[in-house]
């Protein structure tokens, strides 16, 4: 299986701050691989970093065998890096169109109509509204949106970050549900980070928990499932003592 993307003891700072603390993953051709964590775990800055928002400090990341770290964003997506951000992001003023065209700006090849077409049969509603202003767009539109721009890079790898953020339970189903199609259909290999446990594990290939900017257990989304740990700290199943009662601050064993 081919290694898409391997990373190495990454450290990132944020001035003085140590965010990242020698981080190491790898995600092999056509997985969706997770990163868990709580809120300041490091998620976010993982994946700055990766698509070059962020210069690491020390470590080494590289995308089919090339180093990337370091490099101008720009260039990191023309070696087929999509970064699909926190909050979409999309270009408020511009339409829909315009912004799935944007997704195409390092592109020099005659196939974006074929491109614009799959996104539309993925996501209906925004051929429906491509001429429609993205910033009037509902926030689950507007995730397809960035969902649909990140395809037009024709990404050989795509980084999520929390593509459930402030939707609804139907939308979230909705929205992985095509992620899912992605991945099997068109054979995007996925680094989704995502809060929600739950969808995520049972989407994922295989996945790593981040805490406090270090990987504290890595393994199969059905691994993670059936890890106590997992269970009581990130799907809030919380385990029962003989007496019946359910324990209290239970500490962290990552097994």
């Amino acid at each position: 299986m081919t290694v898409v993307l391997d990373v190495q003891n990454v450290e990132t700072f944020y001035g003085a701050i140590m965010a990242l603390r020698g981080v190491s993953l790898s995600v092999e051709e056509g997985q969706i691989v997770t990163i868990l964590g709580a809120n300041g775990a490091g998620k976010t800055t993982l994946l700055k970093t990766i698509s070059g928002v962020m210069d690491p400090e020390k470590g080494q990341i590289t995308l089919l065998g090339e180093r990337i770290d370091g490099r101008d964003p720009a260039e990191v997506v023309r070696r087929g890096l999509a970064h699909v951000p926190e909050g979409r992001e999309v270009f408020p003023f511009l339409s829909v169109e315009e912004n799935l065209r944007m997704g195409a700006f390092t592109r020099r090849d005659a196939q974006l109509g074929d491109d614009m077409e799959m996104v539309y049969g993925y996501f209906p509603v925004l051929r429906e509204r491509r001429d429609q202003p993205a910033g009037t767009l509902s926030g689950g539109q507007q995730q397809m949106l960035a969902i649909g721009r990140g395809l037009m890079t024709r990404p050989r790898l795509m980084l999520l970050d929390e593509p459930s953020l402030g939707l609804s339970p139907i939308l979230t189903d909705e929205i992985f549900d095509i992620i899912k199609r992605l991945n099997a259909e068109q054979g995007v290999t996925m680094l989704l980070v995502e809060q929600n446990a739950n969808v995520a594990l049972h989407t994922a290939h295989f996945g790593y928990v981040l805490e406090l900017g270090r990987i504290v257990m890595a393994g199969t989304s059905e691994r993670l499932l059936a890890s106590e740990d997992i269970q009581e700290f990130y799907l809030g199943q919380q385990g029962e003592t003989q007496r019946g009662q359910r324990r209290w601050k239970r500490r962290k064993t990552w097994r």
